[in-house]
């Protein structure tokens, strides 16, 4: 990692794409970045988002400091969470596809690190165990935002609408997450 900005680890991912992206987290930043684009060309570009940074990076440091130490989840505990997920999520999902007017393939529970849910092309998707542990709206919002991707597979102004339209809590959930969901994710094993 690199220190670019008032000491922020930076590290920095690039790969076939064609725009760069920066990923404030409570340890450092991520920038992905295109191949071709040169150690000069991310300087300028993270000087320029520098404020956004350091903002966005000083709130993550004060929630992780905020959280303490925490314990781990045991392996059993992480069990019993899929088992759960395995009888909430699934009939959360049936309702909303219904609502939205979709459908969709498999569902998977998961003990992601960095995800609460995703949704593949093939219309799959995959939610976190972690969810049981949430108050119920906010389960609900995460079902709605992968079921919408079936509609769109982006984050566009469409997209989000969709979301607002079948679920108007979102935002509040949302904030919800960012707010609470770290401190559940670091105490993965």
């Amino acid at each position: 990692m690199e220190n670019l900005i008032n000491n922020i680890p930076i590290k920095v991912i690039k790969s076939n794409r064609k725009t760069v992206s920066v990923e404030v987290k409570a340890d450092g930043i991520i920038v992905r970045a295109p191949y071709r684009m040169g150690k000069q060309a991310i300087h300028t570009f993270l000087l320029e988002k520098s404020s956004w940074i350091e903002k966005n990076y000083m709130i993550l440091q004060e929630r992780a400091k905020s959280w303490g130490d925490l314990t781990p989840f045991t392996d059993a505990e992480i069990d019993e969470l899929a088992e759960k997920a395995l009888t909430v999520i699934p009939g959360k999902v049936k309702y909303y596809a219904k609502k939205l007017g979709v459908t969709y393939g498999r569902i998977t529970i998961r003990n992601q690190r960095t995800r609460w849910g995703s949704c593949s092309s093939k219309g799959n998707l995959n939610f976190n165990c972690l969810l049981m542990l949430f108050p119920d709206d906010v389960i609900d919002s995460v079902v709605v935002h992968e079921l919408c991707h079936l509609k769109h597979m982006d984050h566009s102004a469409e997209f989000y609408a969709e979301v607002e339209r079948a679920f108007p809590e979102y935002r509040r959930c949302q904030k919800w997450l960012k707010e609470h969901g770290g401190g559940y994710l670091r105490r993965l094993p």
